[in-house]
């Protein structure tokens, strides 16, 4: 170890074997307790603790009342080991204590807003506005050394395979990637902005064009965006690049980074679903497949139903949706069931309804309206799903729109997953493919693309997306793919195109005029003209696979300084209102 610090230990390293040495600690002091004749006070730093013993000391007692909780001190002594009785098992260092000979306090605190190791938690709010009283807890910092060490494990990995780590600018241009950007205003350019990437999209796609082969880096991106449990404005990407690669070569890259980085089999692969079945089987791109309660789709059964709700959605070009709950799993009580009503409005439900079967009879909710015959074919197909007909509940979801039958069954099933206990240890991961390459806007009567304008279209679907007919054209499937585990999206990316031809094509089904093209990606368009390899990439939200690594439901826990939902920094009250001075040096018309 390099010399020159002012200790010669941590508070978490002192063992029996260290016993009769004399040492130095510094650390937080985290108890203090005078038990009159015998004095003693627990030192802490991100290591651990160290009971200190005032028993030899021959100092000024008087200094000990100096020693307010999280006070910062250096003491000087020898390692005794602990009487028998006075042992702590529960304590790395609990064989050992420190006889102190000399004791500094090289900083006092004064009355902290809340105890970082104290049994009463303080409120989020409250430990996001004093985050660096937070991080001594312990908890925060395991969550920064796992992060380290991901990280380190990453880069090792990507670099034993062959890509480079560089780093592509923070200042750059805004394109279009499906959220707000952030803007920085420029001094030196009059009403002229940059933009904070939300991702380095073209950039990378630039230094596949350059030469470079195989690019990663860890990169912030930054998106103006609601945010949720699991986003924040700015995050981490593990972001890839690749020449002549296809979607086959970007999973096996998938496959060895959560080998190493997650307790899996050293044979694992990433089992595989294509979109429309995901969304079919579970309503969800990115399903938790920790647990089965599998989709049906049921329009047909209803068609000729004397249920009028549901027999309107069947003639119409609506959807019903069913998933069956075992009765070894739950019996359902009215209001639980009741209560789903409420849970889907959200998703722009209208309600869920149910039947269940106890025996051969049938009861409850719709129960008169299932014939023998719907009865026999939805079990026939609960078994074409691998899951078992039995005595359970059936539940219901039915809606004009697709969309929303599937969003809203999908919210019944994530609820059962938890209610149910269901979701069990460990990580479930699942690569999803085949995404539709557009999605077209009603009410502006145009295409959108469903990742990004630089996604090709699948080898397969490429005719029928140069026909330029609007009816092929919503069929059409990316060469897109997604890393799922646990119900998160981890990870996505794409083959990209590399052909003129594709790209022109692209921007004309996007309705994008050659004014447009030229202002946001001119640039871009011109490099393909002089020698574009075949590439693909993807990347990995990085904050999510810690959060996952770790346990925690909250990507706060696992980023050092966060934001709240509300895009808020407490602790250094940002975002500011700017000075009078940078108003008028940046041009703002600030009204």
């Amino acid at each position: 170890m390099l010399s020159g610090l002012m200790r010669t230990h941590h508070c978490g390293e002192l063992r029996k074997e260290n016993v009769n040495q004399k040492v130095i600690l510094c650390g937080w002091v985290n108890k203090y307790r005078n038990l009159g004749a015998l004095h003693f006070i627990d030192l802490r730093d991100k290591f651990g603790l160290t009971q200190l013993s005032f028993e030899e000391f021959k100092g000024d007692f008087s200094v000990l009342k100096e020693c307010s909780l999280e006070s910062v001190i250096l003491v000087e002594g020898e390692v005794r080991e602990r009487p028998e009785t006075a042992r702590n098992k529960d304590m790395g260092t609990g064989e050992v204590e420190l006889m102190v000979a000399r004791l500094e306090i090289l900083s006092k605190a004064e009355p902290v807003p809340f105890l970082p190791t104290g049994k009463v938690d303080a409120t989020e709010d409250l430990r996001l506005k004093y985050r660096y009283l937070d991080f001594r807890g312990g908890r925060l910092q395991k969550m920064l050394s796992l992060r380290s060490e991901t990280m380190q494990k990453i880069r090792a990995r990507l670099v034993e395979e062959g890509f480079c780590e560089i780093e592509t600018p923070i200042l750059y241009k805004s394109t279009p990637e499906g959220a707000r950007d952030y803007v920085v205003p420029s001094r030196i350019h009059k009403h002229k902005v940059y933009a904070l990437p939300q991702s380095p999209q073209t950039l990378k796609q630039l230094l596949m064009i350059g030469g470079a082969d195989k690019y990663f880096q860890l990169c912030r991106c930054f998106r103006d965006e609601d945010l949720r449990a699991d986003r924040q404005p700015e995050f981490t990407q593990v972001d890839m690049e690749i020449s002549f690669a296809t979607s086959s070569y970007v999973k096996n890259v998938a496959e060895t980074l959560i080998k190493a980085i997650f307790p899996v089999a050293s044979d694992f692969t990433l089992p595989s679903l294509e979109y429309k079945d995901a969304i079919r089987l579970y309503g969800s791109d990115k399903p938790d497949t920790r647990f089965g309660l599998k989709h049906l789709i049921v329009t047909d059964l209803f068609k000729d139903s004397s249920f009028s709700t549901f027999s309107a959605v069947a003639q119409g070009k609506g959807m019903i949706k069913a998933l069956f709950v075992p009765a070894d799993l739950k019996t359902f009580s009215r209001k639980e069931t009741d209560a789903l009503t409420e849970l889907i409005k959200p998703f722009g439900g209208k309600g869920v309804a149910f039947f269940k079967k106890e025996g051969e009879a049938l009861s409850a909710g719709i129960s008169k309206f299932i014939t023998p015959e719907v009865l026999a074919e939805l079990e026939k197909r609960l078994q074409a799903n691998d899951e078992k007909p039995g005595e359970g509940t059936w539940f219901f979801v039915a809606d004009s729109s697709e969309m929303i039958a599937h969003d809203c069954l999908d919210a019944v099933r994530r609820h059962f997953g938890k209610t149910l206990n269901l979701l069990g240890e460990g990580h479930s991961f699942l690569w999803v493919h085949s995404f539709p390459l557009l999605e077209y806007d009603e009410k502006e009567g145009r295409f959108y693309a469903k990742h990004h304008p630089f996604t090709s279209p699948l080898p397969e679907d490429r005719e029928a997306f140069f026909s330029g007919d609007p009816e092929k054209l919503r069929y059409c499937r990316a060469d897109a793919y997604d890393v799922v585990c646990n119900g998160y999206e981890i990870g996505g990316g794409s083959v990209r195109i590399f052909n003129n031809k594709v790209q022109e094509c692209m921007f004309e089904v996007l309705g994008m005029h050659k004014e447009e093209i030229d202002s946001q990606f001119g640039f871009f368009v011109e490099a393909l003209k002089y020698g574009t390899p075949p590439h693909a990439g993807m990347a990995f939200g990085l904050d999510r696979l810690i959060m996952l690594i770790a346990g925690t439901e909250n990507i706060r826990d696992v980023i050092a300084f966060p934001k709240t939902t509300s895009a808020m920094d407490l602790m250094s009250e940002a975002p500011s209102s700017p000075s009078a001075a940078q108003i008028k040096e940046l041009h703002f018309n600030w009204s």
